[in-house]
């Protein structure tokens, strides 16, 4: 499922329009992204967390010569499924 499909889906589970659907999907992932930005975390009861982690700088090796490369520190988003789609998908 794609994005298109999502907001498809929604419309008409819903009985709303494709244009409010996509508004409405558009405006949620906003505010998720921006909680994540600020380092808050986003929990849905049932459906699963999102949080920001800290990765550490590390080294690497580069495939084609072997070389060892610095890999920089940076923040990586997590998500933890909720119970209920866990169980869901099981």
């Amino acid at each position: 499922m794609n994005k298109t499909d999502l907001i498809d889906a929604m419309a008409e589970h819903a009985g709303i329009t494709k244009a409010a659907s996509k508004k409405a999907l558009e405006c949620a992932l906003t505010e998720v992204q921006g909680a994540l930005k600020k380092g808050d975390r986003v929990s849905l009861v049932g459906f699963g967390s999102w949080s920001v982690s800290k990765r550490a700088a590390r080294d690497g090796r580069n495939p084609q010569t072997g070389k060892t490369i610095q890999i920089k520190a940076k923040n990586v988003v997590k998500f933890k499924a909720g119970s209920d789609l866990a169980g869901a998908v099981n």
